[in-house]
């Protein structure tokens, strides 16, 4: 913030909608908020809760809580009103702010949310609430900046909690400025960039680019709703350079109407994780829209990002298809991402084999503090001195990771292991089928066997039969899913994760097949 204030005073910012902001205004914007916020009475050390969207207010938060040495914590917006309770609960938190889309739901709570202090409106405030714009308005134009430790706390970002209650992972100042430092050694940016906010800035900080767009004076394009016609239109007309997306979101662009395309340029450079992202969306995207598409690796308690799927000069001279296989990886580690290893049960590395599994391990500045509040979480997952990711990959020979599923996901059917991940980006390439997951269900011969939940394209549909068949062209034929079941959607997380528990919940009738 200071460099770019500095630097980049006069060059555009911001845009959110209407809205247009230079760096001076947005840094403006952020200093009053900063100084309205501690004339609140907010000290060094404090909760700022923060339910939004991807919009210019909360990009300020970003800037504004930190800078007054208070902890930022940007919960995500799509969680239900009872969830946001635990989470303003757990964090401390005794300033909510809160878009007008959840106002109303935010106000049921009030009652029990004691520890709060203020409520303020990010815009159409009403009864019980403060005005956000108007107490920016009112505030002085510099806050008082305490010293700020890189070992400080900088933000509480909250799991997803698909399989307990969500865990709110400590980032300090250093863990986000060595993943935004390392993310730009890896993915160059420069002032001409612009940037489309497609990856909600409460995941993660947004990986972190809330902060490097800034570093290189680029611009924040703000987008509330991720509906890929809307996406098309955004990156025209403001000729966005490059965006971020779950695979989840890929999809979507991948499939959307062609007209919608119109005016969109090519060399659009987008960076994907959150969930391993099925070649054949890689090559869709990039053969589709002549998009360069990036893999990278980590997770919220690792800042996030640790590896990434470096592109080398003789990828160049694979087949079409071997290529996006290659971009499917998980990759290295990054130059500031900590030592990342893949290691089994008795934590000896697994030899580089593309065969051999084993967990995902990694040790460096990027990885949290800890679970808040949570000490004996955070002794489960770095009690030896390790983050644990809970992730099952294996090593290629040229050193690049390869996730096969989390480890509670794999598969084990009558001794052989088998990789959901593995099974769901052979049946993609399906020409029938958009989305796939496979789970693993009872089996009175085998153990286990893979069942596939399958979303098909608009206007297709596919036999059990037929589907098999794909499979077992190619694949092993005792990862061949048993039984499939056609679902209109697949239950996901804000993040794009698919929620494999909730498809465990009820075995389908499978008579049929």
């Amino acid at each position: 913030m200071r460099r770019a204030r500095r630097l980049y005073a006069s060059r555009e910012a911001v845009v959110d909608g209407d809205l247009r902001w230079t760096y001076a205004q947005f840094f403006d914007h952020c200093d009053r908020w900063s100084a309205a916020l501690q004339a609140l009475g907010v000290v060094a050390g404090d909760r700022v809760a923060y339910i939004a969207p991807n919009t210019h207010q909360q990009l300020a938060s970003f800037y504004a809580v930190p800078q007054i040495g208070a902890v930022l914590v940007p919960i995500n917006f799509r969680l239900a009103p009872e969830e946001f309770e635990y989470l303003i609960q757990h964090s401390g938190a005794t300033v909510v702010c809160v878009d007008p889309d959840y106002l109303e739901a935010v106000d049921r709570l009030r009652p029990r949310l004691t520890g709060v202090r203020h409520f303020v409106a990010l815009a159409g405030a009403r009864d019980g609430w403060l005005d956000y714009a108007a107490l920016v308005a009112a505030a002085a134009p510099a806050p008082v900046r305490p010293p700020v430790a890189e070992s400080d706390l900088l933000t509480i970002n909250y799991t997803s909690g698909t399989t307990s209650r969500p865990k709110g992972v400590m980032i300090t100042h250093r863990n986000a400025w060595v993943n935004a430092v390392g993310m730009l050694v890896h993915m160059p940016m420069s002032a001409a960039d612009r940037y489309l906010w497609t990856l909600p800035m409460f995941h993660a900080n947004g990986w972190t680019f809330t902060w490097i767009v800034t570093a290189i004076g680029g611009c924040h394009v703000c987008l509330r709703k991720v509906e890929p016609v809307a996406v098309f239109r955004l990156i025209a007309q403001e000729h966005v350079t490059f965006l971020c997306a779950a695979p989840t979101v890929l999809i979507g662009l991948a499939n959307a109407p062609t007209d919608s395309r119109a005016g969109v340029p090519a060399g659009v450079r987008v960076l994907t994780a959150g969930a391993p992202p099925a070649a054949a969306t890689i090559q869709r995207i990039e053969d589709d829209l002549s998009w360069v598409v990036t893999q990278l690796y980590g997770l919220t308690e690792t800042s996030p990002l640790m590896t990434i799927c470096e592109p080398l000069p003789e990828h160049a001279a694979l087949s079409r298809d071997d290529r996006a296989r290659q971009k499917a990886r998980q990759g290295v580690e990054q130059l500031t991402g900590g030592e990342v290893r893949v290691v089994d049960a008795a934590g000896v590395e697994v030899p580089a084999d593309g065969e051999t599994r084993g967990e995902i391990v990694v040790r460096g500045n990027v990885v949290m503090a800890g679970y808040y509040d949570d000490p004996a979480a955070t002794e489960a997952v770095m009690g030896d001195g390790w983050f644990h990711s809970g992730d099952a990959a294996v090593v290629h020979p040229d050193g690049y990771i390869e996730i096969r599923d989390r480890l509670k996901d794999v598969i084990i059917s009558g001794g052989e292991n088998i990789s959901s991940v593995e099974v769901e980006a052979t049946l993609v390439r399906h020409a029938a089928v958009l989305e796939a997951a496979v789970v693993g269900f009872p089996d009175e011969k085998w153990g286990e066997a893979p069942h596939a939940f399958i979303v098909f394209r608009a206007g297709c549909e596919a036999a059990p039969a037929d589907l098999r068949a794909f499979c077992r062209e190619h694949l092993a034929h005792f990862k061949v899913p048993h039984s499939f079941s056609p679902v209109p959607e697949l239950p996901k997380t804000a993040t794009g994760k698919i929620q494999k528990f909730v498809l465990r919940k009820g075995r389908p009738n499978l008579a049929a097949q």
